[in-house]
């Protein structure tokens, strides 16, 4: 068996891991002169819980493709892993802690770090030993690195949490380890390969957000709007950045609401409920394996399925989340993902949905759309899933939500003095493509394993 030299821990490395800030990262506001809406939490709890306004089953439409909307299934699961590597709200879900004092318990930057953790040095248990610039896979490579007792040996325990999240976890391991394999080929020493290997995956990951899932969740013309302008309420200095709460607690929790109830993991396979059913936390059995080309559009196979439209209801499966997902609970309705959302924007004060477009120059929604659930003001978070299926049939987020998260992802990668729009603002990808574009499932799903 060949042998490779250990990683070295460089000090000059555009990803070392000692650049992360040594305490918790600041979370903060994007509209700091609006005031919290406050809404009675049993009221909240009322609209999340089952059978409640934000409860999708007694509006389903149960014909075929009744609630489809136009993008891939997949593509709130990799808007899952961009929030795992960007937060890490540690604080109660009923409060109890000052804003000012919540911490991040993630770097606010678009690096992997969910991924890479602290490298071969820091975390050698998630690399090969045999080959450090390599991940450590499971023996058959559909799985992640396990302990004795199953759990994932990983950069975040979250990408465990069901099998969609795991198996692009997975699929970006197998990405890191191609790219060492072509930097060798290509003749790079053997002690820049691992960080040139993590430099490039990152770039590549990073780019993919601005030029693939940003214009599919906010539309092109604003993707290129803040590209060319910048943010006009989230431009932070470089080194500088943090998490608006206004995002983590609101806009950016919208892919709750594109999460189907059930889900066909393979071609012809039998239609499964997210949870229990695909919950993780352990070992991925052989049959619960998914075929990436089921949730994402693969040039040569049959399209995908779809995303749930966005409307504000939230599926069965995250309606009544499983105890291994929430833990023990002292309230039924905490079981409720939809309860959950809306308590969280309660305790972080966040503002109503009417007053952030009113501040952005936006009419506000109707009553008639937001419903009469709301006297005192909507939601921020419920009132971004509305106004996606008032104004834009719920294929993408409107012009609250779609600001919030395109001025947000693009300010964190302006902030990251190592990203590629810091670095090398007109970098493309040097990976190949299927089409004429780059795009995610060349990163996940290269064109030799299609």
């Amino acid at each position: 068996m060949s042998m490779h030299p250990a990683a070295r821990d460089h000090c000059l490395s555009l990803v070392r891991s000692v650049d992360r800030p040594t305490g918790g990262a600041r979370y903060g506001r994007m509209f700091p002169g609006l005031e919290p809406l406050g809404t009675d939490p049993h009221v909240l709890m009322r609209a999340g819980s089952d059978g409640g306004i934000c409860d999708a089953a007694a509006a389903l439409d149960l014909g075929a493709g009744g609630d489809d909307a136009e993008q891939a299934a997949g593509w709130p699961f990799f808007g899952q892993l961009l929030a795992h590597d960007t937060t890490a709200d540690r604080s109660p879900l009923m409060g109890g802690v000052e804003t000012d004092a919540l911490r991040n318990a993630r770097s606010p930057r678009l690096n992997l770090e969910m991924l890479y953790a602290d490298g071969p040095i820091g975390s050698p248990y998630m690399f090969d030993a045999n080959d450090p610039a390599k991940f450590l896979l499971s023996p058959d490579g559909y799985d992640v690195p396990r302990n004795q007792q199953g759990i994932a040996l990983i950069g975040d325990p979250r990408n465990d949490v069901h099998i969609f999240t795991l198996s692009l976890h997975v699929a970006l391991l197998h990405a890191h380890n191609r790219i060492v394999d072509h930097l060798r080929t290509h003749g790079v020493p053997e002690a820049d390969v691992f960080d040139k290997a993590r430099i490039a995956l990152t770039w590549h990951y990073q780019w993919i957000a601005v030029h693939d899932f940003l214009p599919r969740l906010v539309g092109q013309a604003l993707v290129d709007e803040v590209l060319e302008d910048g943010g006009k309420w989230f431009n932070p200095e470089p080194m500088n950045a943090f998490i608006p709460l206004e995002y983590a607690d609101a806009a950016y929790r919208y892919g709750h609401g594109q999460i189907r109830h059930a889900y066909h993991l393979v071609e012809d396979g039998p239609e499964l409920p997210l949870f229990p059913d695909l919950v993780g936390f352990g070992p991925l059995p052989v049959d619960r394996r998914l075929d990436l080309a089921q949730i994402f559009d693969v040039p040569g196979r049959p399209p995908a399925q779809r995303a749930k439209r966005l409307d504000g209801r939230l599926a069965a499966s995250l309606i009544g989340l499983p105890e291994r997902i929430t833990g023990a609970v002292d309230e039924s309705a905490y079981r409720s993902l939809a309860v959950r959302d809306l308590l969280r924007g309660d305790t972080t004060g966040l503002p109503s949905g009417e007053e952030v477009a009113k501040l952005l120059g936006v009419p506000p929604l109707p009553l008639s759309i937001t419903g009469d659930t709301w006297p005192g003001g909507t939601p921020l978070w419920f009132y971004i899933l509305k106004e996606s299926e008032y104004l834009a049939d719920g294929d993408r987020l409107g012009p609250v939500g779609g600001r919030i998260v395109a001025e947000v992802l693009i300010g964190l990668l302006r902030a990251d003095p190592a990203s590629y729009l810091s670095l090398e603002p007109d970098w493309q990808p040097m990976l190949p493509a299927a089409g004429d574009t780059f795009g995610l499932t060349d990163l996940l799903i290269p064109a030799g394993s299609r």
